[in-house]
């Protein structure tokens, strides 16, 4: 299943690039499940983010290893793949794209995901849909002129 969501931010996309960090990628995380980072390399190719999710009961880790990124004359981009993923989903990639639109940017979220089962992937929709909605505001005022 896939999920794009975009968001057109004020600041130019190499200011946008410099601002994805730890700091960005705390803020980012929704009121649930809590979410504590466990590891941040970074967004370059080979650095792995390890995030541990509480669902009160239970804690769950995520992690993922940065596959590729590039950086041109348009755009920055970074794909982030899941290693260890949450019992429900089978895979996740997520491309990270900040594309330069003007004078701002574009910050481009493309997930690509599977549950472990064909309904779980459908019932997935929704609740990660709305995890990336969130962060559209977040966008908004962080990268702010």
């Amino acid at each position: 299943m896939k999920i794009i969501i975009e968001t057109p931010v004020e600041q130019d996309y190499l200011t946008v690039k410099a601002g994805f960090d730890q700091t960005l990628f705390s803020k980012l995380s929704p009121p649930f499940p809590p979410v504590k980072l466990l590891r941040f390399d970074g967004s370059a190719t080979g650095d792995i983010v390890t995030l541990e999710l509480n669902f009160i009961f239970f804690k769950q880790k995520w992690t993922s290893k940065i596959t590729d990124d590039q950086t041109d004359d348009k755009e920055f981009y970074f794909i982030d793949e899941g290693t260890a993923l949450p019992f429900f989903l089978k895979s996740w990639e997520h491309k990270h794209r900040i594309i330069k639109a003007g004078k701002g940017s574009i910050i481009r979220d493309e997930i690509t995901y599977q549950g472990p089962f064909g309904i779980m992937t459908l019932l997935l929709y929704p609740a990660l849909y709305l995890q990336f909605l969130y962060r559209k505001p977040i966008y908004k005022k962080i990268f702010k002129r």
